[in-house]
């Protein structure tokens, strides 16, 4: 099984354009960290307060979980600290557990994804093979991510083996990652729970975060995977073209798409440099001419576009 296609820092930078990319702040992963659950608590303070602001915090807590599962990202990479035991345990307790998955045994798993990307043996490739799609079906799959079916699926459907199958987008090695990460999803969400009810506000954690992560999160996800490789043109055979990187207006990246995760392009060519520097990396890279070849979108509207432009 060939591994994807590869280019060295050397093949684009001098050791002194490279050495910025590789130092890494010890104080931003946990700050980050820091600013997720901040806004996720704001958030649930403002719609505590001002109910009428429900569905706008309901889209902003679901950004940020997805922003937990991108700081997991992060971590599985050894980038949220430079320390390995703080690095695990800020991915796993703070990121990961609490929107359901597992860094142990995420890690694995999409370090596979880097290896064999968008070859037969990537394990990420059944979320962007079905594109281009039917405005149609894009809109059926968006409205079972917002109505929760897509969550039920694979939090519930998942836990019997006859529903099991890698043909399923929704059940994807991905969400069987998540499917086996039961208990501590269920301990750490009972915690929130406690913590809401002794405030005096037991259900917000059903209206702030249990439907956000139901509805939001999910068609979120959806659409980082999409915006990520589907209907890139020589994906797996050129490195410049593994995956796509996406402009990000100031709300797409408020309610689609937190910390720089939509700089996916630089991060399938270098997936070490951390996911703050990816912009300047951005810069970087596209100043080069084998730059010049990589896939970027103007926003996640004309993604969307292309993605359902089968007739």
């Amino acid at each position: 099984m060939p591994a994807a296609p590869r280019v060295r820092p050397t093949d684009l930078f001098t050791p002194d354009e490279w050495t910025p990319f590789q130092t890494r702040a010890a104080w931003v992963g946990p700050l980050l960290v820091l600013h997720c659950w901040a806004v996720i608590l704001l958030a649930t303070l403002a719609g505590v307060l001002w109910p009428i602001l429900i569905p706008i915090c309901v889209a902003v807590i679901g950004t940020r979980q997805l922003g937990l599962a991108i700081l997991m990202h992060e971590a599985a990479h050894g980038g949220l600290s430079s320390n390995r035991r703080l690095n695990d345990v800020l991915g796993h307790w703070l990121c990961a557990v609490p929107v359901g998955a597992s860094l142990p045994l995420y890690r694995p798993y999409h370090l596979s994804h880097h290896k064999y990307a968008q070859q037969a043996e990537d394990p990420d490739l059944v979320l962007s093979a079905p594109f281009p799609v039917t405005r149609a079906s894009l809109r059926r799959k968006i409205i079972r991510d917002l109505t929760g079916q897509t969550f039920f699926k694979q939090r519930v459907l998942y836990l019997f083996e006859a529903f099991r199958t890698g043909r399923d987008e929704d059940i994807a090695e991905g969400a069987a990652v998540t499917g086996r990460s039961v208990a501590p999803f269920l301990l750490v969400n009972a915690a929130l729970l406690a913590a809401a009810a002794l405030a005096g506000v037991w259900w917000a954690y059903f209206a702030l975060w249990l439907l956000p992560l139901a509805t939001w999160f999910p068609m979120v996800t959806r659409l980082r995977n999409i915006a990520e490789h589907a209907c890139v043109e020589g994906s797996a055979d050129d490195p410049f073209r593994a995956a796509r990187t996406t402009r990000a207006s100031w709300w797409e990246r408020a309610f689609i798409a937190p910390y720089w995760v939509n700089f996916h392009a630089e991060h399938h060519l270098f997936m070490h440099v951390p996911c703050w520097k990816l912009p300047a990396l951005h810069r970087a890279v596209r100043a080069r001419p084998q730059g010049q070849g990589m896939e970027v979108a103007d926003g996640y509207l004309a993604v969307l576009a292309r993605a359902s432009a089968k007739a």
